[in-house]
């Protein structure tokens, strides 16, 4: 059986297959199609513990979202275990995780997301032209637009008005924020 698990395109195809039920959602994926697609000629009884073996692989790689250093070093010791991968599988498994890493990290973030997320932002600034009071007519304004929903939701729009008061509170907060951003991503 060996020999027919070693093939590159075969664990490629699986490791995608895998991917998109574990990570994307596709439920018609099942441990039968894999088999018969892609190991024909290994028994169901022989492929079941390499299929979870490759599962829990790339499910590890991914949940701890492994830069290539880290993978290279997880994938060194998978090679070196009993009953672990061969060198060229886990030279499929690096290239596959190489390709895919930013899709499955983007799904995995979408589908730990409870609310919704901000797709996009616009902005202009415009002349303020009504007001209950004569004197603020024709003020500067910042007009900002947010688009704002979840994946594989239709986005819903959220229009803010600032005038230049409120743009400089606006501003001291982002400031603020990006400030304990970069204290946190400073070295320890």
């Amino acid at each position: 059986m060996a020999a027919e698990l070693e093939g590159s395109k075969a664990l490629g195809g699986l490791l995608s297959g895998l991917a998109q039920e574990a990570f994307h959602g596709h439920q018609g994926i099942t441990e039968e199609l894999l088999r018969s697609q892609l190991y024909p000629e290994v028994s169901l009884e022989e492929f079941r513990p390499f299929l979870a073996k490759m599962r829990g692989i790339l499910k590890s790689i991914a949940s701890a979202d492994m830069d290539f250093n880290q993978l290279e070093a997880f994938l060194t010791a998978q090679t070196k275990k009993q009953g672990g991968i061969t060198s060229d599988q886990a030279a499929v498994i690096s290239k596959f995780w190489k390709n895919h890493k930013t899709k499955i990290r983007e799904s995995l973030m979408n589908q730990s997301r409870w609310d919704s997320g901000l797709r996009g932002l616009s902005w202009r600034v415009d002349g303020k032209s009504q007001s209950r009071h004569s004197a603020q007519i024709h003020t500067p304004v910042a007009i900002m637009e947010l688009e704002i929903g979840k994946s594989g939701q239709e986005s819903e729009f959220l229009c803010l008005e600032f005038d230049e008061v409120k743009v400089s509170q606006l501003l001291k907060k982002l400031s603020e924020v990006e400030e304990s951003i970069s204290t946190l991503m400073q070295p320890a």
